[in-house]
């Protein structure tokens, strides 16, 4: 299994900030609950790593 292996999974994935200033990413799937804290700093590196992502499958589509 890896990133590229499709999965018949439905999940809920909540984004936000929390009271301890944290950047919280909360993944809800059936049962499964995992709540992810991350610094702010941190949480920014995330998103870059995702808009790159993001320009690297749109390339893909071309």
């Amino acid at each position: 299994m890896g990133i590229n292996t499709e999965r018949d999974i439905e999940a809920n994935l909540q984004i936000g900030p929390t009271t301890e200033g944290m950047v919280r990413l909360f993944i809800e799937a059936g049962d499964l609950e995992i709540p992810m804290d991350f610094e702010p700093e941190e949480a920014e590196e995330i998103a870059e790593e995702i808009l790159a992502a993001i320009k690297a499958a749109r390339s893909m589509k071309r």
